[in-house]
């Protein structure tokens, strides 16, 4: 049993910054790779960046390379997500989930990730 819970989302002008936090309790947090989504309003969720259980590899979705940038500190169970420059297309609900097993590569299909945090708001005006 995996439990995520978001902070850092909120109101943001365009160009600007917001750093969201993802706090894990339950299971073994480090020897999970885990995931950010997101879900615009009216469109599907979509991926956003996944770290490995180290924290050594990441990968982005190519809307958020170069202006995101995720990260973990697994000695406070927690993941975060370093938004910069953001645009009004990154206005959406945020979640962080926890990628079902433990694999070599990083998954950016939502159904490879079992545990979900509730989300949290980004809004960026122009």
């Amino acid at each position: 049993q995996v439990q995520l819970v978001e902070f850092g989302g909120g109101l943001v002008q365009a160009g600007g910054s917001l750093r969201l936090s993802c706090a894990a309790s339950g299971g073994a947090f480090s020897s999970y790779n885990m995931g950010w989504f997101r879900q615009p309003p009216g469109k599907e969720r979509e991926f956003v960046a996944a770290i490995s259980n180290s924290g050594i590899n990441t990968y982005y979705a190519d809307s958020v390379k170069g202006r995101f940038a995720i990260s973990r500190d697994n000695t406070k169970n927690t993941v975060y997500l370093q938004m910069n420059s953001l645009k009004p297309e990154d206005t959406a609900v945020y979640y962080c989930a926890k990628d079902r097993g433990i694999y070599y590569s990083l998954h950016i299909r939502p159904t490879d990730y079992d545990y979900w945090g509730q989300g949290t708001q980004v809004t960026v005006s122009s």
